[in-house]
């Protein structure tokens, strides 16, 4: 409550008060959040989180095997396709299990920004995995571009 009094001023009544004060909060409480993940040490994995990121994803025992191997070829298009920037991020959100928010608050940027780079990332993953043969296309989808787009 003393958060929102502090921040009165800066309410320009173009919405409810209710809605500019629960994004408020939101928002607030999201930051604070995201610098408290920091300050918790985590277990340093190294190597071994890939090998963890089949259990992740809820993967069953019978299916190990080819998770393996999915993972594997996953290691080697996140080394191949991703530029610096976006596998950090995407080791991070994927891999390390870092919150958004905490994220964003640790690299000063915003949700939209990792949003945008994950998005870019996963259609490169995408593409490389389709390439390597363990997804099939899916034509006339939007917004997917094919290997041949990419390259130029």
């Amino acid at each position: 409550m003393l958060a929102i009094v502090d921040r009165l001023g800066e309410f320009r009544g173009e919405s409810r008060f209710t809605t500019w004060a629960y994004k408020f909060v939101i928002l607030e409480v999201s930051s604070k959040l995201g610098r408290h993940f920091w300050r918790r040490p985590t277990a340093a994995l190294d190597a071994a989180q890939w090998d963890r990121l089949p259990d992740r994803l809820g993967v069953v025992p019978e299916d190990q095997a080819i998770a393996v191997e999915l993972v594997g070829a996953l290691r080697r298009a996140v080394r191949a396709e991703l530029t610096d920037h976006q596998r950090r991020i995407f080791v991070a959100l994927v891999v390390d299990g870092i919150p958004v928010d905490a994220l964003a608050s640790r690299l000063g940027s915003n949700r939209n920004a990792l949003y945008k780079t994950m998005f870019d990332a996963r259609r490169k993953l995408r593409a490389a995995l389709i390439a390597e043969g363990y997804f099939e296309a899916r034509p006339g989808r939007e917004g997917e571009a094919t290997r041949e787009e990419q390259d130029s």
